[in-house]
């Protein structure tokens, strides 16, 4: 019993500082969280022309990393972190919609009969806006939240910008 009671708080400190060590995905060297690390990334258009006083579209496209996913814009659970685009509207532009696609169903191999709806690889979202004639900065996040086949990660928001001509 005395040999446990010297052993025991000698465990425990080796095992503290082994796992202050250990860093989860989503946080940089040192152990302190990566601020910048994305699981999305915005790919393009970081420019786009429109005819000035008309409806137009314009597609935004966004890759996930290799062997994650994100849940889609309208996950099968209610409480699942859904996919969504934050959109300001800057002076002379109307934003009345945007277009998300429809997410692919996946399963865990532990449960193959619950189906989440999910993104993977690159996906497309379609803006529709109206502008005044001139150039416009169209700013916004996309909000998501990263998983892959054993944990989701803590929501990010990815900054998106798009420079908006209308003539």
């Amino acid at each position: 019993m005395k040999n446990l009671s010297m052993i025991l708080p000698a465990v425990c400190v080796l095992l503290a500082a082994s796992a202050s060590t250990q860093q989860l995905p989503w946080q940089g060297k040192g152990g302190s969280a990566d601020k910048d690390h994305q699981s999305v990334r915005y790919l393009f258009p970081e420019q786009v022309t429109v005819t000035a006083n008309k409806p137009a579209t314009v597609e935004l496209h966004f890759r996930i990393a290799d062997g994650l996913h994100v849940n889609s814009h309208t996950p099968h659970e209610k409480s699942f972190i859904r996919t969504d685009l934050v959109l300001a509207e800057p002076s002379g532009v109307k934003i009345p919609a945007v277009d998300f696609p429809p997410g692919s169903d996946y399963s865990f191999a532990v449960n193959p009969s619950e189906k989440l709806s999910v993104y993977t690889g690159e996906f497309v979202l379609v803006a529709h806006l109206t502008a005044q004639p001139g150039e416009h900065l169209l700013e916004g996040a996309l909000r998501y939240q990263a998983c892959d086949s054993t944990s989701c990660y803590p929501p990010r928001k990815l900054p998106v910008a798009v420079s908006v001509i209308a003539r």
